[in-house]
């Protein structure tokens, strides 16, 4: 997901307790949503059939899903049944409750029957055009808005998507298209399947008059483009960027892990979402300047965040650090290792800016409902600078080793930080706990401090290094005297240093290459 910050994102929240299994009882194994939606109202109907897994004795069970409010949205379950016998049911604000007693182990099949209007997670809207369109936008925990279902990263499921609208409509889907059947009444049903498990967050459906192209495959992977009918030559031709993307990922991570690699202009509230097969871009990505970088984040997602997800939302940097920095390692690779530094010098004042803002560690526990706060530079800028600095510390062939290990252990299911540094410690052959803790559980960076002189006698550059902050683990330091690369490790607090020199420099420049979080000042005595 790119970096937007919006100040109406506000207020969400979700009912697990830190360190608790989200929805203990149950494992959703598959979603079928059939959804009716139509031209005259918001309203959408809904028959959504959820197949679980009990993972303990349970005489009831719940689903998120939010109720019908004062204001007239939410949606009103009208039915649930298990094959043709009736269940007892009751709903809360949030919560679905089902009267359905199950053993360990067992599996069941539940047919839910409701109606509403969406108060959020499904956006139906006007686009710029002026033309109807409805959007799933569920990042966070936004589905329970208008589907029923865990709506928790950690329970992942297969899911189907049967949607009935009006024939003018194209319609977008997780997965690969099943169906487009014409009915009675100038409607339409659609079906989409996918047939890798997701989290709730990037099942998503894109209902709008869209321009369809495939503009060819990449490495075996279709593309396909949906973009607005008033914009197709401009859309097609942004959105064609994921042939050059997708091969770059595929060669140094690991297989794409879904049916189609799908590009959706859209209107969110975000400037683009990873749902899983089917990205979403904001209205004017098309002719963005940058919408190369935007779509190489998006489609960085597939791997990490939408095939390999965080087990809980204090790890989110496994998906955004992730996103962030395999952007950068795609534009290095297109147009060279400049290109990379420039990305991590700005990303380095971002992540320090916001420190001065909020000071708190990458993985966050303070968080434990408006997850939207979640979207700042500690879990994007500064998860990619653990990235990058580890990839420094490993070295690449290591580094790219150790990440399409993590992508190919827990690709269909859920990994935590302590997951990743275990995959890079074994890949390795090093301890990084000291690394990892450091840099992930500590908040802030090192400031560095280089007092330097130079000893005509020895000729040779004397250095008296201080840091500060919370980081302790040695840091390695490269500074380039007049352009020469000088390179030396800070212990501690304190480092003196002598590096040999045939004459007094005019400038020293602390790390050149941009390759350690942190921040310099120098003075020469």
């Amino acid at each position: 997901m790119r970096l937007v910050f919006l100040t109406l994102l506000l207020g969400y929240c979700s009912a697990q307790a830190l360190g608790q299994i989200y929805n203990p009882r149950i494992d959703v194994e598959h979603y079928t949503f059939a959804l009716q939606v139509n031209d005259e109202s918001n309203v959408i109907k809904g028959n959504a059939t959820v197949s679980v897994l009990f993972k303990e004795n349970a005489p009831t069970f719940s689903l998120d899903l939010v109720r019908k409010n004062e204001e007239g949205k939410g949606m009103t379950v009208t039915e649930v049944k298990e094959g043709a016998r009736p269940l007892r049911f009751s709903q809360n604000s949030e919560t679905l409750i089902i009267f359905s007693a199950a053993k360990t182990g067992s599996r069941h099949s539940y047919t839910i029957v409701y109606t509403g209007i969406p108060r959020d997670g499904l956006i139906i809207s006007n686009n710029k055009f002026g033309k109807r369109g409805f959007f799933g936008d569920n990042w966070p925990n936004r589905a329970h808005n208008w589907l029923p279902c865990v709506d928790h990263p950690s329970d992942k499921a297969t899911v189907d998507f049967e949607i009935t609208a009006p024939d003018h409509y194209k319609v977008v889907a997780n997965g690969s298209l099943q169906e487009e059947k014409a009915l009675p009444g100038h409607l339409q049903l659609t079906r989409w399947k996918e047939a890798v498990p997701l989290s709730p967050k990037v099942m998503v459906v894109g209902i709008a008059e869209f321009a369809v192209d495939h503009p060819g495959d990449a490495m075996g992977i279709p593309v396909w483009d949906y973009v607005y009918k008033e914009e197709k030559a401009q859309g097609f031709k942004a959105y064609a960027n994921a042939l050059k993307i997708l091969p770059f990922y595929i060669q140094h991570i690991g297989p794409f892990p879904f049916e189609k690699c799908g590009n959706v202009q859209s209107k969110t509230i975000f400037g683009g979402l990873e749902n899983a097969s089917a990205i979403f871009y904001y209205e004017n990505s098309v002719e963005a300047a940058d919408i190369e970088s935007l779509m190489a984040h998006e489609i960085a997602h597939q791997w990490f965040g939408d095939a390999a997800t965080e087990t809980q939302w204090k790890h989110l940097w496994l998906s955004e650090g992730f996103a962030t920095y395999m952007t950068h390692c795609y534009l290095e690779n297109q147009y060279g290792p400049d290109t990379l530094k420039r990305g991590m010098a700005q990303d380095r004042k971002t992540a320090i800016a916001f420190e001065k803002r909020r000071l708190t560690p990458i993985v966050d526990t303070s968080i434990k409902e408006n997850y939207m706060l979640l979207l700042n530079p500690n879990n994007y800028q500064k998860g990619g600078w653990v990235l990058h600095m580890l990839r420094r510390t490993v070295g690449d062939e290591l580094f790219w080793k150790g990440v399409s290990t993590y992508y190919t252990t827990y690709r269909n299911s859920n990994a935590s930080s302590e997951d990743f540094e275990k995959i890079m410690e074994t890949v390795s052959g090093k301890d990084l706990h000291a690394f990892f803790h450091d840099w992930l559980d500590k908040p802030g960076h090192p400031h560095i401090r280089i007092d330097w002189k130079y000893d005509l006698d020895k000729k040779a550059l004397v250095l008296d290094i201080t840091r500060t902050g919370e980081q302790q683990l040695d840091l390695p330091l490269e500074l380039a005297a007049d352009g020469v690369a000088e390179k030396t490790i800070l212990h501690g607090t304190h480092t003196h240093a002598e590096i040999p020199f045939p004459e007094k420099p005019v400038n020293i420049l602390p790390d050149p290459n941009v390759d350690l979080l942190a921040d310099f000042e120098t003075h020469e005595q």
